[in-house]
């Protein structure tokens, strides 16, 4: 066992990677291939070591020429390698063959298994750091269907014999955690970062399926990820399925909207119909390579101390509903947003947002971290092909409509304010509706909680029903009639 410290505190015994490859090794119903393009036979030569493999490795191999790799698991449409589909089609194929080539009758109590991953490590010039999908494909029945957890990973060390070493470990907590932690995700996810550590590799996609799956939300465990210091940002689709944020993202124009969406309300929605009609008439933006993100914050999601899951996930029901990409992410600043957005593409990006965010990317101590303060943070803001999107805020005291024309900022800020406002940097929203300004999320998250009236029409269309029907943010039918008689 592995003891990990803190101080002098033992906070936690982790098997090493010989002991739990052992520990699968002597388990006499796991049977499986193993399967590994990219890094070398990393993962399978802890299984070798161990001792006792013979009863766990049904084959082991690497198809390094990529035409044999064709050859076995067919050519892939846009003729890349180190993909999901590639790893999906290396998972298929080894089952089914294990499947053909073992008879059920002479082995009724195996459970099956085919692990793989598909890696480019770090290339000659040092560029490239390198990343990679790994996958295992289970049984833990020899009568139930498989279950498949398959991930994405960047490596962060500097050297290739580093980053093989660092993925056998990796696979070897992987297949593992599937076995002997299935029915605790969460710790199952953190499992993945025994016996290494997170400036090694950084996990930023995961998803789980199958029948012992059914009840995992993959939305929630991206939140983990982030939660857990696996990776600063995570993406979903408005199918709930976790998207691998390069992937989504390269060569695209980006507009980003940040939000606490709790709920989504109609000022999110104009926000986000004004903002994305000036992006598209933008010279520069093809609107067939435009990506719009709707961003939650970690911080904000703490809010309130510690995160609520459930509270995260009605915030995610009602942005997928809405046909929405969804990204999670620990980048309070927001110049750190456009530096990440600006490992994908360098396309034109925009950043929607209202007039309290604004004065937050002024304000100095947001800076005190960087060398050189706010002047650096805006050089990485505004150095990129970037703007800014500003939708108005009411002043409830004079009923007067602020926007950057008008907006005060601190005196020391002002020519700097100045300076990026008139280089058309920053654009007004002009056609928004005034009507709907007085419309808070926190107040109509009060009002749902409190079972008050008429929050529905502060809401886009549908999004109550959705509300009402799935008891979101707390919704109570009951609390509502009680008040009503009231």
């Amino acid at each position: 066992m592995t003891v990990v410290l803190k101080g002098d505190k033992e906070i936690e015994n982790i098997p090493s990677t010989k002991r739990k490859s052992l520990r699968i090794n002597l388990n006499e119903n796991i049977y499986g291939t193993f399967a590994e393009i990219g890094a070398g036979q990393e993962t399978v030569r802890n299984f070798f070591r161990a001792g006792g493999a013979s009863g766990t490795i049904a084959k082991a191999m690497s198809a390094y020429d990529k035409d044999f790799s064709d050859a076995i698991y067919g050519i892939e449409s846009d003729s890349r390698y180190v993909t999901q589909s590639r790893l999906e089609r290396m998972l298929a194929h080894e089952i089914e063959l294990i499947e053909d080539r073992l008879s059920r009758t002479k082995h009724p109590d195996k459970l099956f298994f085919s692990y793989a991953n598909t890696v480019a490590t770090i290339d000659f010039a040092k560029k490239f750091k390198g990343h990679g999908w790994l996958g295992i494909k289970f049984q833990l029945d020899p009568l139930e269907g498989y279950n498949e957890i398959v991930m994405h990973i960047r490596f962060k060390q500097t050297d290739a014999r580093l980053q093989q070493e660092t993925l056998g470990i990796l696979g070897v907590n992987l297949i593992y955690g599937a076995f002997y932690m299935n029915d605790r995700p969460k710790e199952l996810l953190k499992s993945f970062y025994d016996n290494l550590d997170k400036e090694q590799i950084e996990i930023d996609m995961i998803n789980f399926s199958g029948p012992r799956f059914m009840y995992v939300d993959n939305r929630l465990m991206s939140l983990q990820l982030v939660k857990n210091g696996m990776t600063d940002a995570v993406m979903f689709g408005p199918d709930g399925n976790n998207l691998l944020p390069a992937q989504v993202l390269y060569k695209q124009n980006i507009l980003a909207l940040r939000g606490s969406f709790r709920p989504v309300t109609k000022v999110n929605m104009d926000m986000y119909e004004k903002s994305k009609e000036m992006f598209l008439k933008e010279k520069t933006v093809n609107p067939e390579k435009t990506k719009i993100i709707f961003e939650i914050t970690l911080t904000n999601l703490r809010a309130e101390g510690e995160i609520n899951e459930r509270d995260f996930l009605d915030r995610a029901e009602l942005l997928c509903s809405l046909g929405q990409n969804v990204m999670i992410t620990n980048f309070q600043e927001y110049y750190k947003l456009v530096e990440y957005f600006s490992e994908f593409t360098k396309k034109r990006m925009a950043l929607a947002m209202g007039v309290y965010n604004l004065i937050q990317i002024f304000d100095e101590r947001y800076y005190r971290h960087l060398s050189g303060g706010i002047l650096e943070a805006f050089g990485k803001l505004f150095f990129k092909d970037l703007k800014v999107y500003l939708y108005p805020l009411k002043d409830h005291k004079t009923g007067e409509f602020i926007t950057s024309e008008n907006l005060k900022v601190h005196p020391r800020m002002k020519e700097l304010y100045k300076f990026f406002k008139y280089n058309g940097k920053m654009l007004d929203i002009q056609d928004y509706d005034p009507e709907i300004l007085d419309i808070l999320s926190r107040t109509v998250f009060k009002m749902i909680i409190n079972g008050e009236e008429g929050w529905e029409d502060m809401l886009p269309k549908g999004i109550s029903e959705i509300i009402k029907e799935h008891r979101l943010f707390g919704y109570s039918r009951r609390r509502f009639l009680a008040n009503k008689k009231k």
